[in-house]
């Protein structure tokens, strides 16, 4: 075409594509059709709908797929974008001065409205009270993830104070039934904390913070040097003197007081907070309010109802973290001066309780990653299908799709991998017979409560190190899959393809909770510890759990059944006899072992369930991939041009699929 004939493009016109169109993440079959609303035929990630229904009963099914359903389409709303723009550029603000410079201990954090509706959001979809729903029979856990999936990486780190929030409400309700002893008031200020905590009513609802990093050391927490002592008797009258006895909602405050400094606090905007502090006795976990009563009065109308005003809780933030993400998020460093909170279990048994709410915020850190991933996968479609090279869309690009293909099966594998973490630890809570007889899962979920919980405690290091360094991988490919675009901060159109702040806010997820260092160091001691109550963990738990899983999928799976069982001998071997030093040696090793059996065998599984010929490529050419050890395995291939097909039905699932079908085979 000569020159003459052409038009030049401008800055609003001359485009060479259509805009990509990211599509609701879940779909409820039921709802497309009753024709209630106007929705996707298919689930964009059809990752999650397979992992519902592997884990709960098909009543469960449609109550619990109604809500994400529902939330996987408020999630592209303009206005549920729009505060997630909003919470990323204006960014906390601290404010440590009054007009005339005293110390503001009032309001000295500024937060943007979008983080605050976005909270809300959490709050009103209740994605932590679903968890503590008595009335539910099926796995809680398994709903209130499969919600958090489809949210967190829009959340705009929100779900930050959530998971601690969780935590916490695990953590206090495992007192609520103890004696006061000699905390008079305590489990009064327990019950209504908790029934804020899982509260739906943003009105009313708080969130908690989780306080253990100090300058002495992250993960390790020997060196704390924050200090509690109980308040003595003048000091208390002091108090009550002042008019500071209460919290800022008419809860007393508790006997202990605390000082130090803590030097990574997430969530400072919570209502209340766990933390370490050393005592007589050693490290002891201790519950503190967020706020206090000021001790004046303020009027708050021309009638006689009156308010109290509050302040914060002996705490002064002294500033903001700047960090690479999470910049939504208002990470400071507090410094503690005769705050006043309670005890939470015995003196010098703080390790043991923050464990509680450790492995708790430990499978949050894993599934927000699967969630951010899945955000990433799913604009990396939408690219895919608009985005032309040399004429052609990049659908068509075999080169291109087998990329893409090779990065859907590792994030379906770190999917089935998270979520059955996350099906574990519902079913620990409640039990086997609820949450898997009637299920699936009955074959996958071991009904033993002992073999249950050494599985999970296992495993659930294993999931925190390899899922979120697999995430953050995964979210680098996805930006990459855009080109320069992806390398962008793509705040427009509501940021629904900003990639790269998906890829910022899920790097922190391999650092925070624990490293994958303190990940590999975490299984050792689960090790170590099996083998001094005479069992091996690894053999007698684990290898005992995957070959019964496999024995299921022989027939159909033979041969890469035989590929996991001899990696599963590599591990055995690996791990018998070996001494302490050499265990720490392998640490990372033992991460990489074990991911690749689970993901292996809970993929096999799947797919076994009902011969799905998506699921059963995804699980083959993962095993071929990632679990096979040496080369005695031969994969029988099939032309490359006929492999194209099963990339493309992997990627893009089968509405991209040319008319002739699918032309690869397993």
């Amino acid at each position: 075409m000569a020159n003459g004939s052409r038009l030049p493009s401008s800055s609003t016109a001359g485009f060479f594509q259509s805009l990509p169109v990211v599509e609701p993440q879940y779909t409820l079959p039921e709802l497309v059709k009753s024709g209630a609303e106007d929705v996707q035929e298919a689930s964009d990630d059809p990752v999650l709908a397979r992992i519902l229904m592997q884990y709960l009963p098909p009543k469960a099914q449609s109550e619990v797929g109604a809500a994400i359903h529902r939330l996987s389409r408020r999630v592209l709303h303009p206005s549920t974008l729009g505060h997630a723009v909003d919470a990323e550029t204006n960014i906390p603000v601290l404010r440590p001065l009054t007009t005339f410079g005293m110390e503001n201990r009032v309001d000295p954090l500024w937060t943007s409205e979008g983080w605050k509706a976005l909270k809300a959001i959490g709050i009103e979809e209740d994605i932590v009270g679903r968890a503590y729903a008595q009335s539910k029979s099926h796995n809680r856990r398994v709903e209130q993830f499969g919600l958090a999936h489809v949210w967190t990486h829009t959340s705009s780190m929100t779900m930050c104070p959530a998971s601690m929030t969780d935590g916490a409400v695990k953590l206090l309700s495992r007192h609520l039934e103890k004696p006061d002893g000699d905390q008079p008031g305590r489990n009064a200020v327990f019950k209504e904390s908790l029934r804020r905590l899982v509260s739906k009513d943003p009105r009313e609802a708080w969130t908690s913070g989780q306080w253990m990093t100090e300058r002495t050391g992250g993960s390790d927490v020997s060196g704390t040097e924050t200090l509690a002592r109980r308040l003595t008797g003048e000091e208390i009258a002091s108090d009550e003197q002042l008019g500071r006895t209460q919290d800022g909602i008419g809860l007393p405050l508790g006997p202990w007081r605390i000082d130090g400094f803590k030097w990574f606090s997430s969530a400072t905007d919570s209502d209340m907070a766990v933390l370490l502090a050393q005592t007589g006795k050693g490290l002891s976990a201790f519950y503190i309010p967020m706020r206090r009563n000021e001790g004046t009065r303020v009027l708050t109308s021309l009638e006689t109802t009156v308010d109290v005003a509050t302040e914060l809780n002996g705490i002064r933030i002294q500033r903001l973290k700047h960090k690479m993400g999470t910049r939504a998020l208002p990470t400071a460093e507090l410094e503690l001066k005769g705050a006043r909170g309670w005890l939470i279990g015995e003196e010098g048994k703080g390790i043991k309780e923050i464990a509680t709410l450790l492995n708790i915020t430990r499978v949050h850190a894993a599934t927000s990653s699967v969630s951010y991933w899945a955000r990433g996968m799913s604009i990396c479609r939408a690219y895919s299908r608009v985005r032309k090279t040399r004429g052609r869309p990049l659908t068509e690009n075999s080169q291109h799709v087998f990329w893409m293909a090779e990065e859907t099966v590792k994030y379906w594998a770190a999917a089935h991998f998270a979520f059955f973490g996350v099906a574990l630890l519902g079913s620990n809570e409640q039990g086997w017979k609820e949450t898997a007889e009637d299920t699936a899962a009955k074959i996958l979920i071991p009904r033993e409560d002992r073999a249950r919980e050494a599985l999970l405690r296992l495993l659930t290091p294993v999931m925190k190190a390899q899922v979120t360094v697999g995430a953050v991988s995964g979210l680098r490919a996805s930006m990459e899959c855009l080109g320069g675009v992806g390398y962008c901060e793509n705040q427009e159109d509501g940021g629904v393809l900003n990639i790269a702040k998906m890829f910022r806010d899920a790097s922190v997820n391999a650092i925070w909770e624990g490293t994958v260092s303190v990940m590999a160091e975490d299984v050792g001691r689960v090790i170590k510890g099996s083998q001094k109550q005479g069992v091996n963990v690894v053999e007698d738990i684990f290898a005992a759990w995957a070959r019964g899983v496999l024995r299921h999928c022989g027939a159909r799976f033979a041969q890469e059944c035989a590929i996991v069982d001899e990696r599963l001998e590599e591990l055995i071997s690996l791990v018998r006899n070996i001494v302490p030093a050499e265990l720490e040696y392998r640490g990372r090793d033992l991460l990489v072992h074990l991911e690749a059996i689970s993901c292996a065998v809970l993929l096999l599984f799947n797919a076994h369930t009902d011969g799905d010929e998506l699921a059963s490529h995804i699980a083959t050419r993962y095993t071929w991939s990632k679990a096979v050890l040496h080369s005695q395995y031969r994969r029988e291939t099939s032309n490359w041009e006929r492999e194209v097909s099963t990339d493309r039905y992997i990627f893009l699932g089968k509405k991209d699929q040319p008319r002739e079908g699918l032309q690869g085979k397993l």
